[in-house]
């Protein structure tokens, strides 16, 4: 509690570090031209794929541009190059593009947006502007490291698969540079970094099996779509077995445990992170804080009292 008469001083995490700001402003929008490098280098496989399965430069560059989802455009032209249905290539998109919806309720509190900007932003919620924006100190840092991120991706994701199917027509056999292996060693590259813990080696494992033994008996683009269910429906069952949790004893428990202990917030807040026990450990002190000052008190009336008798 601020003493009368004097002003409260700002903490840097709730007024967004003004004096610290251009350096932290410059710092994310260095790593964000970065990411959005690096994922263009992944466009230009995916121009080049999208030739090979058919689709014209325009309609290569028109999907990077109204789909803008990397998972979920390698879906599509991995399905149609298959010769599977457009169906079959749209639900398969479709399944892999449900985390962004989960992403965007995340995000939707710290981004505040409405009317255009709010369609503008959903086109942009991705795996790499959604991780760069959260876990930020301050709300104008995530929306900062959100829209440059997100601008930055669409910028190199739709030059490089521009480049990449210019540069797959104007060869003769694409085919032959094995570029039909880049997909799957792309999906691979997208998967590798989620795998921690053995319980989604597991999962993985069971999704691969599925859609290599159904590859054999359904068309083109269904397996993708039964192997998702299949890992989906015992990913759930095993959330279900474990109390709705994650593998126990994992090291984001303990950390979400041991920063909730280490807050001086309210017991609602620390009950916000999930630790039932911290929500009732700092009841705890709460009640002996209580009973302290109620003991102090009760000591400065007896203390008044024999000042008065004397």
């Amino acid at each position: 509690m601020n003493r009368p008469g004097t002003k409260a001083k700002a903490s840097p995490a709730i007024d967004g570090g003004d004096a610290d700001w251009p350096r932290q402003k410059a710092a994310l929008l260095r790593d964000s031209v970065g990411v959005g490098v690096a994922v263009g280098a992944l466009g230009l496989s995916f121009g080049a794929l999208a030739v090979l399965a058919g689709f014209s430069v325009a309609q290569s560059c028109v999907l990077s541009l109204l789909m803008f989802s990397g998972a979920s455009q390698f879906a599509v032209i991995g399905v149609l190059g298959a010769g599977g249905s457009p169906f079959a290539g749209a639900a398969t998109a479709g399944l892999l593009g449900v985390r962004n919806s989960l992403y965007g309720l995340a995000l939707s509190r710290v981004l505040r947006v409405r009317g255009a900007r709010r369609a503008l932003a959903a086109h942009l919620v991705l795996d790499e502007s959604s991780g760069m924006a959260m876990g930020r100190p301050t709300e104008r840092a995530s929306r900062l490291a959100f829209w440059a991120t997100g601008t930055a991706v669409f910028v190199f994701w739709n030059a490089a698969t521009f480049a990449g199917a210019v540069g797959a027509e104007a060869l003769p056999d694409p085919a032959a540079l094995g570029l039909d292996v880049a997909s799957p060693a792309a999906f691979t590259a997208l998967l590798m970094p989620r795998l921690r813990g053995p319980r989604l080696w597991v999962l993985a494992g069971a999704a691969a099996v599925t859609a290599l033994a159904t590859t054999l008996v359904l068309p083109a683009g269904v397996p993708v779509l039964v192997a998702g269910f299949v890992a989906c429906s015992a990913g759930l069952l095993t959330r279900r077995r474990r109390g709705g949790g994650d593998v126990p004893g994992d090291a984001g428990d303990d950390a979400v445990r041991h920063a909730a202990q280490e807050r001086s917030g309210t017991p609602e807040k620390v009950e916000a992170a999930g630790t039932v026990e911290t929500v009732e450990a700092v009841k705890a002190v709460g009640e002996r804080d209580a009973e302290r000052d109620v003991e102090r008190g009760t000591a400065r009336k007896r203390d008044a009292e024999r000042h008065g008798d004397t």
